[in-house]
């Protein structure tokens, strides 16, 4: 079984073996340096639908993925900057559409550089490929019905990974994010937990136990029947359903990629103020 979490030194010794997908927050990083043989995805261009607010269909999925020589065997790492926030969402978008063959590269970027790897600004070709999606793993995503329909149950639990300001209602989202919600504010009953404290300071991930203490601080645990992580467009939440699910090993661990955009512009939906008891 892949790893879904390998090391920078890991990528190093098996660069011929792999094929590398940078995805970055700010998307121009790449072109000033990157991991040599690494391609790269766009987010905002690339990783989600142009038309309809939503993920990639499986058929544009695919297509990108056979225009990157991607193949259904391929074991593709992923890494990008700010500890890896984009790049948790391209493999959850991964696993969503079955490719098994993935993993993170853990530290990302800030890693890679930080030890002095080597860099180039070289842009690899590769062949394109014949990529067909063969499964859809429904059971990694919530939808906003999905969480109506379990708040206030026991068991189910909720976690809010944006930022503190943002979960108690002072401002929409971060500085310079244009795509928001018309009001401030929490789904009730979510466990306020931000995705950055999940890191350490290289950039890679805390262990498990210091992990599993800071979610079961907040009431998050593998005694939870279910738990969806949001944040604001899901991409910070993909990292903190990564931490809990291939780090923590806990079941059943949806990502709500609607999150507080499309929960906080529905007439009607339930939002709460303030800090959690």
């Amino acid at each position: 079984m892949t790893e879904a979490l390998v090391s920078t030194q890991w990528v190093a010794d098996n660069l011929d073996k792999v094929r590398l997908i940078e995805v970055d927050v700010d998307t121009t990083q790449y072109e000033a340096a990157h991991i040599p043989g690494a391609a790269a995805f766009n987010w905002q261009t690339q990783l989600q639908d142009q038309v309809a607010r939503d993920i990639l269909s499986k058929e544009d999925f695919a297509a990108l993925l056979g225009q990157a020589g991607v193949s259904n065997d391929t074991h593709v790492i992923l890494y990008g900057d700010n500890n890896n926030w984009f790049a948790a969402y391209a493999f959850w978008q991964f696993k969503y559409y079955g490719h098994e063959n993935v993993s993170l590269m853990n530290g990302g970027r800030k890693k890679w550089l930080d030890e002095g790897r080597p860099v180039t600004t070289d842009v690899p070709k590769y062949a394109p490929t014949s990529y067909t999606v063969k499964s859809i793993n429904a059971e990694l995503r919530a939808d906003r019905d999905y969480i109506k329909a379990r708040l206030g149950k026991a068991g189910f639990g909720l976690v809010d990974v944006r930022s503190p300001a943002e979960y108690v209602g002072d401002i929409i989202a971060p500085p310079g994010m244009t795509e928001t919600a018309q009001r401030p504010g929490h789904i009730p009953g979510a466990s306020n937990i931000p995705w950055s404290q999940a890191v350490a300071e290289d950039g890679t991930f805390k262990s498990a136990e210091q992990l599993r203490e800071l979610y079961g601080n907040k009431g998050i645990s593998d005694s939870n029947d279910e738990i969806v992580a949001y944040c604001r467009i899901g991409e910070r939440s993909s990292h903190s359903w990564f931490a809990l699910t291939y780090i923590l090993g806990y079941k059943n661990v949806r990502n709500y990629d609607g999150s507080w955009t499309e929960w906080g512009n529905l007439i009607g939906n339930p939002i709460k103020k303030g800090a959690q008891p």
